[in-house]
């Protein structure tokens, strides 16, 4: 009775001996040494903060350590990491799968009545919500994404996310992209009206020393609330000087809106490779950022600790199933969208030596950045080279391969033509550059120049090649001020022959 008194009296009093309405992990025996394990105590402070709809603020002069016991710390509540260190220790992990912090929403989850079918761009849903809500809309009999190459799969389920107002309109900007003929589920999950604040705090991962297989770790930030601000928080990370199991992301954004990360610095991961169930060794993607189904998630002015030109370390993004993903003012290895996005926008941006690589629907705009890649845009091959809808590119620098002897192609892809990917392959119907700087002047000495398009399908010689699945070629491309520093002109495309039918504007 008298410890439980005790443990009242600190909270009221707060930490350092003032009066406080915010909850400290120490009230709940955080030690903050750096060697103890303060993983209960982190738990249970949000737990209180939660019941009780309070703010949580750690110790600016505290190092908490996080075992790897099979526990996650919920957040519904604003949480202040101010300059406190965080060490997670991955070395023994009990469960993998489990994050160390899910920001979530207190409000009640939604019983939808039967909706049976969907269609691709239906404006309204016959219903009333008691808030705006974030659909999510599956149907595992219809198969998409069908991979192709070292990584080929039999696809994954038709999946989409928009979000619908109270009134049962389906917002413009995240539109319904698929007919869904039979829903296998659809959920409903709120959109809080609230700014849910996460900020500060210093994170280091001491990597798992796990053997390399496809088995992914999950230890960091999940966030699966709407409405939600990740402010100045830092991750780094003490890797393997062996094999490693991948990592999802540190920061995991899914099933959720409005999500804006910034003035954050996190770490690209270490290249590891693995055997998946296939049999096939392969390196594995690992991330420190991953985002699936969301919709309006912005990256703003953040960077990332190591090099964004060492191939050491993977790309530092992927996502799937997104819409409306954004860069702007971001130092970054790359930026990934694999099973689709509808429209992506970078902004004030540099791209490491993974560059951009993307399919989807929409449209692309890159803006006042620089480039990296081996491609300026890579439309990707796995996925069919599939963009329905536009490429905007202004006022950027291009640098193929991080200024290695390469030659340079602007928007680069695959497609033969006889690869079913679930979904008709289409090429950006209409491509538009303004000042953009080709930064070629180390480059093979055969080069002829940079291309705008790369060579889609090599075996594509002249108008007698069948496509059994036919790939929708661009409509139309206009240039004003595209410039090589070789001091070379720019060219078509490797391949003229696919593309004799383009309408091209030089302004």
């Amino acid at each position: 009775m008298i410890k439980i008194w005790a443990v009242c009296l600190a909270f009221l009093c707060g930490w350092g001996g003032m009066a406080t309405t915010e909850v400290y992990y120490e009230t709940f025996g955080a030690k903050g040494d750096g060697e103890t394990d303060d993983f209960s105590a982190i738990v249970a402070a949000h737990d209180y903060a939660n019941k009780h709809n309070l703010p949580v603020k750690a110790n600016d002069n505290a190092t908490y350590y996080i075992g790897g016991g099979s526990l996650t710390a919920v957040i519904k509540t604003n949480t202040d990491w101010g300059k406190a260190n965080f060490i997670i220790d991955d070395l023994n992990v009990e469960n993998r799968g489990a994050a160390v912090f899910n920001v979530v929403s207190a409000l009640d989850k939604i019983k939808l009545q039967p909706i049976t079918n969907l269609r691709r761009k239906q404006a309204w849903l016959s219903l009333k919500l008691p808030y705006d809500c974030l659909f999510v809309a599956v149907d595992d009999k219809t198969k998409r994404y069908i991979r192709y190459g070292i990584d080929a799969d039999k696809g994954s389920p038709q999946t989409d996310v928009f979000i619908v107002h109270k009134n049962g309109r389906v917002n413009k900007k995240t539109p319904i992209i698929w007919d869904f003929k039979q829903l296998t589920s659809l959920q409903a999950l709120p959109i809080d009206d609230s700014l849910l604040t996460v900020s500060g705090g210093t994170f280091t991962t001491i990597a798992n020393r796990m053997p390399g297989e496809h088995k992914y770790f999950n230890r960091g930030i999940s966030i699966q609330r709407s409405n939600v601000l990740v402010d100045g928080v830092k991750h780094k990370v003490v890797e393997s000087d062996g094999q490693s199991f991948p990592y999802t992301g540190f920061i995991n954004i899914n099933n959720c809106a409005n999500v804006t990360v910034k003035n954050t610095i996190l770490s690209g991961r270490k290249l590891y490779h693995c055997v998946k169930a296939n049999s096939k060794s392969t390196t594995t993607g690992t991330y420190d950022i991953s985002i699936t189904k969301a919709v309006n998630v912005s990256f703003i002015n953040c960077s990332q600790f190591n090099d964004i030109l060492d191939p050491v370390y993977w790309g530092i993004m992927g996502s799937n199933y997104c819409k409306n993903l954004q860069y702007d003012g971001c130092t970054f290895s790359r930026f990934d969208a694999h099973m689709g996005v509808v429209n992506a926008t970078i902004r004030n941006s540099t791209l490491g030596y993974q560059g951009i690589n993307a399919i989807g629907q929409g449209t692309v705009l890159v803006e006042n950045s620089t480039v990296n890649g081996r491609y300026f845009i890579n439309l990707r091959s796995d996925y069919g080279s599939t963009w329905q809808g536009n490429i905007v590119i202004k006022n950027c620098v291009y640098v193929p391969s991080a200024g290695k002897a390469v030659g340079g192609t602007v928007i680069g892809g695959t497609n033969s033509g006889r690869h079913n990917f679930g979904y008709k392959c289409y090429m950006p119907e209409k491509i538009e550059i303004f000042d953009l700087t080709i930064n070629d002047e180390n480059h093979p000495e055969k080069y002829a120049g940079p291309a705008v398009l790369g060579n889609f399908n090599s075996g594509f010689k002249d108008a007698s090649y069948q496509e059994t699945y036919p790939y929708i070629k661009t409509k139309e491309i206009i240039i004003k001020d595209l410039k090589t520093a070789s001091g070379k002109p720019w060219r078509l495309s490797d391949n003229p022959a696919m593309f004799g039918n383009i309408e091209l504007n030089k302004l």
